[in-house]
């Protein structure tokens, strides 16, 4: 992984991360959030994965449905934010979209993702602190702003 800050302008900070061959998409940018000390951010990403697992929110189940991807894709947009979670950690919540080799597409919950060749990144990171909440009631963390004051 290679990163760089190309602009800061009022405290937020903007900065392109290149995740290369072999690298696990969700695991290297989490661990670049935490190092980084991100706190509150949005990131697009463009690249292409070898293989990828994909979730769909089952609301009964209260967990995720697996899909996976085992073949080369393109990411042809990914789209997400970091907050803070329970755990004090960077929090990441990416949903893609991967194109496959016949033109149809696969898309949902990031959960992994094998990069080959590349993953470009653009993350926009600011001073703010959000945090991302556990809510029993539906089994997943969403951003809660009243949290994110205290």
């Amino acid at each position: 992984m290679k990163s760089a800050k190309i602009a800061s302008d009022a405290g937020a900070e903007t900065r392109v991360v290149i995740l290369e061959s072999g690298e696990e998409a969700f695991a290297a940018l989490a661990k670049f959030a935490n190092d980084a000390g991100i706190t509150a951010a949005s990131l697009t990403a463009i690249g292409a994965f070898e293989n990828a697992t994909v979730g769909w929110f089952d609301f009964e189940k209260k967990t995720y449905k697996k899909i996976e991807v085992a073949q080369q894709c393109e990411v042809l947009s990914a789209i997400g934010d970091v907050a803070v979670g329970d755990d004090g950690k960077s929090s990441l919540h990416i949903h893609v979209v991967l194109g496959l080799s016949d033109g149809t597409t696969r898309g949902g919950h990031l959960l992994e993702g094998k990069v080959r060749p590349t993953l470009e990144v653009v993350l926009t990171d600011t001073p703010a602190k959000l945090r991302r909440t556990k809510r029993a009631d539906i089994g997943i963390a969403l951003i809660d702003l009243e949290a994110g004051k205290r």
